[in-house]
């Protein structure tokens, strides 16, 4: 079957509702306000739109006949208009407003995907109307500060109090949050200046009134941690322990609970930057973008890091280097890719959703007063879309005038992704709809998906990459008594190279043993396929379905096999694993598969002090003296920068795979010898012949 990519991820995206009650068609030539007409089975869409002229200054006074909009390249009718200018002249009333009310909740449904309404919950407060905060500027400071280190968090901190006591306007309305392993809203938005300054104080950490952030070398802090977490939630919540998916959920609720006041919002987001982990999906961010478009929020990100010097010999936070790396400059060019990567995420938040990414500098005021300016003054545009197929597919907006004005520029988002009906889509067959998700740029999130890959060398210019799924049980619903022998898991994967070409295929229908529902809460359902591919850098995603509740779970990660010609010691990926299973008969090229015993992989790197730790990985090409090998590894285990144990050394003085010409490494350790705790598994791995070393490291946590 010939596979493509549907479509890419989109630079900008826009809101897009049902209409359900009617539209307000514009103001007719006597400026009163037209009545409402209602239409059915229409779809109005809405975008803002800022016009600059050439001095950068905003436009006024065009009217709904001065602009033309195009879907998809089609002529659009314009069935609503507006032109939206907040003043900052005293605004009567209105002091604070409940706006982020369960948006906390929100973001805890969405994490554990276990909430089941009780009889004790509260419905959601009403959201205010629009005409109710009309000529208000709706801001969000959201500090991420489970990215930042307390300097970071201070400069953040003193930057907003400034603006809050020099800048802050009468008609600004500012909310405070913050977002680690939860969201939690310190005020609601208000526009008094000391219930915001309150808010900001309990952050600072110039008076000590802040929480210092956890100390990975402390005990008590790892172990709190560890025995915090709740049954009901641990086997979905630890999915996202060592990734960034929470933070985009977290400006995913955030925006979703905005969605319902119709004007432009904005988030100032405050984050020492994403740094990418491997097993952050990629879904999860264009989720959080499309949600943020549809309810019209802008996201400002500031890396609150400042500028950042970039030293060849590396600062202190680095260890000296070694070789000709310090010379060639690959050393440095390393650095600039490592900061890169971590503004990356930032930067597609802002610029998707019509904000700015505020990178290398240490003066903060000018995002604040960006934000300002950009909601001072903006047409706000409605037109009803003719395609209404509900395909999840990208649709491309491009706004201009009709009249000429020297230098204008026009500023709007570049489209917006449609609905996806399920409903609809299950009208084809299976297949089709798996299909039609696998290649969603935004696709299903409702079922936690896990996904992994590694590397292990089968000949110069080929690699076996192990590729694993998980799906928590407990995230599973539990089938009607009629279905209650019958669970099945459809799976459906596709590896892309960096061109979009699949290179790679995966699809299997998982059926559970009859007897295993009442088992599922307290484990994961794990799937592993594998594909062979050479060196290079491509992309995979997985699409699980539940086929009894129809529920749909996607995951999308980079995977990146390296060039091992080129590293002066040749070692696989580790694998962390804490169960060994028979493996069946026959043989097998799976390194993972040793001595009639496969190697399953702890995707969520979560491990109890009940189980056993098996380490592997391979060495390979390793240098010989009269014929023979010595190669020698160790395991050493980090607390921060606490060094708490390390494992006897083990030598290997033979080839144990001579296909692959491979030393093998499978070290055992008993979780119960350390403490409960975050971990840095260093795993120091020495070619003694040839004088190389290698120095790999994962985090788990142990609990």
């Amino acid at each position: 079957m010939k596979w493509r990519l549907a479509f890419s991820i989109a630079a900008a995206l826009l809101f897009a509702t049902p209409l359900t009650h009617g539209f307000t068609a514009g103001d007719d030539q006597q400026g009163q306000p037209k009545k409402p007409v209602f239409r059915g089975n229409t779809q109005i869409i809405s975008v803002d739109v800022i016009v600059r002229d050439g001095s950068g200054a905003v436009v006024k006074g065009l009217t709904q006949n001065d602009f033309e909009v195009l879907e998809d390249g089609k002529p659009q009718e314009i069935r609503s208009f507006t032109f939206e200018e907040i003043t900052d002249k005293p605004q009567p009333g209105l002091a604070t407003a409940e706006l982020l009310a369960g948006a906390q909740e929100r973001l805890a449904d969405e994490t554990s995907r276990t909430h089941k309404p009780t009889a004790g919950d509260e419905p959601a407060p009403k959201p205010m109307a629009s005409d109710e905060l009309a000529g208000r500027r709706l801001i969000v400071l959201l500090f991420d500060i489970s990215s930042m280190q307390p300097e970071d968090v201070q400069r953040a901190v003193d930057s907003a109090t400034k603006y809050v006591d020099q800048k802050m306007s009468p008609a600004d309305m500012i909310a405070v949050a913050t977002i680690s392993s939860r969201l939690d809203v310190l005020t609601d938005f208000t526009a008094d200046r000391t219930k915001v300054s309150g808010a900001l104080a309990t952050l600072g950490y110039k008076e000590g009134t802040a929480t210092p952030p956890p100390a990975a070398d402390t005990a008590s802090t790892d172990e709190q941690t560890a025995a915090d977490e709740s049954t009901e939630t641990a086997d979905t919540a630890e999915m996202d322990m060592f990734n960034n998916d929470v933070r985009l959920r977290a400006l995913r609720a955030l925006s979703d609970t905005l969605a319902p006041i119709e004007q432009k919002k904005s988030i100032l987001y405050f984050s020492a930057g994403m740094q990418r982990s491997g097993e952050d999906n990629q879904v999860e961010l264009r989720s959080a973008i499309n949600a943020a478009v549809r309810a019209h929020v802008a996201i400002y990100a500031v890396d609150t890091r400042g500028l950042q010097a970039i030293v060849p010999g590396g600062d202190a936070t680095r260890a000296s280097g070694r070789g000709t790396d310090l010379f060639s400059g690959r050393g440095v060019a390393q650095q600039y890719s490592q900061m890169n990567a971590s503004q990356d995420t930032l930067a597609s938040l802002a610029s998707d959703t019509g904000g700015k990414a505020f990178m290398d500098s240490n003066d903060f005021g000018e995002a604040f007063a960006r934000v300002q300016r950009d909601m001072s003054a903006y047409y706000l545009l409605g037109y009803s879309t003719g395609n209404l197929a509900k395909d999840g597919r990208f649709r491309r907006i491009r706004v201009r005038l009709k009249k000429s004005i020297p230098g204008a520029r026009v500023e709007a988002r570049g489209g917006y992704y449609a609905d996806r009906d399920f409903a609809h889509t299950a009208r084809g067959d299976r297949e089709q709809q798996l299909q039609e998700q696998l290649f969603a740029a935004v696709s299903a999130t409702d079922l936690p998906v896990l996904v992994n890959a590694g590397f292990f060398r089968l000949a110069a210019d080929r690699y076996y990459v192990p590729i694993s799924v998980a799906v928590p049980g407990s995230a599973v619903p539990p089938p009607a008594e009629k279905d209650k022998d019958r669970l099945e898991l459809d799976v459906l994967g596709v590896v892309m190279d960096e061109q979009g070409r699949p290179v790679g295929r995966i699809q299997e229908t998982m059926k559970l043993p009859p007897g295993s529902i009442g088992t599922l809460t307290a484990r994961n359902i794990l799937y592993q396929s594998a594909v062979t591919l050479p060196p290079g850098r491509f992309s995979v995603k997985v699409v699980v379905r539940e086929n009894v509740s129809g529920l749909m779970g996607s995951f999308e990660a980079p995977v990146v096999v390296p060039e091992l010609k080129q590293a002066r010691l040749k070692v696989s990926s580790v694998v962390l694993s804490t169960q060994l299973q028979p493996s069946g008969s026959g043989k097998s090229d799976n390194p993972l598969v040793r001595n009639g015993q496969q190697i399953v992989p702890n995707l969520t790197h979560i491990v109890g002090r009940d189980q056993k730790m098996y380490f592997y990985y391979e060495v390979y090409d390793p240098a010989a003296a009269e014929n023979a090998p010595d190669v020698r590894t160790s395991l050493a285990f980090y607390r921060g920068k606490v060094k708490v144990f390390e494992t006897p050394v083990v030598e290997r003085s033979a080839i144990d795979a001579p296909s692959r010409k491979a030393a093998v490494f499978q070290l055992e350790v008993p979780s119960g010898s350390l403490p409960p705790g975050f971990y840095t598994c260093q795993i120091n791995v020495i070619d003694s012949v040839a004088g190389t070393f290698a120095f790999p490291r994962l985090v788990f946590l142990l609990r």
